[in-house]
């Protein structure tokens, strides 16, 4: 699941799709395509939206819906939880159970 989560972050078109996620979430492809478009200015198809959208999900980091019609896209940050919680920050009130050789 990290090498899906590194990738699906790796890439600047996905980081601001999440970026728009995070400002409303439960868009639909044709309103994250506008907000791509007029805010960011970014030209790309709907169909890219759409291949970026199936990398996040495969992430874990969008969830889609469907209601009738339309499906909607909702962003979900528990994945992020998975690389603080790998890489703990020293100095916090974690036990240190990964100190390295040698450390005190």
């Amino acid at each position: 699941m990290a090498d899906e989560l590194f990738k699906a972050l790796g890439d600047r078109t996905r980081r601001i799709i999440l970026d728009e996620l995070v400002q409303k979430s439960g868009q639909t492809l044709f309103e994250i395509c506008s907000r791509l478009s007029m805010k960011h200015r970014l030209a790309i198809s709907r169909q890219g939206v759409s291949q970026h959208l199936a990398v996040l999900e495969a992430a874990g980091l969008v969830e889609s819906r469907r209601e009738g019609r339309y499906k909607y896209h909702d962003l979900n940050t528990a994945p992020l939880r998975h690389i603080t919680e790998r890489w703990p920050v020293p100095g916090t009130s974690e036990p240190k159970e990964n100190t390295p050789c040698g450390s005190t």
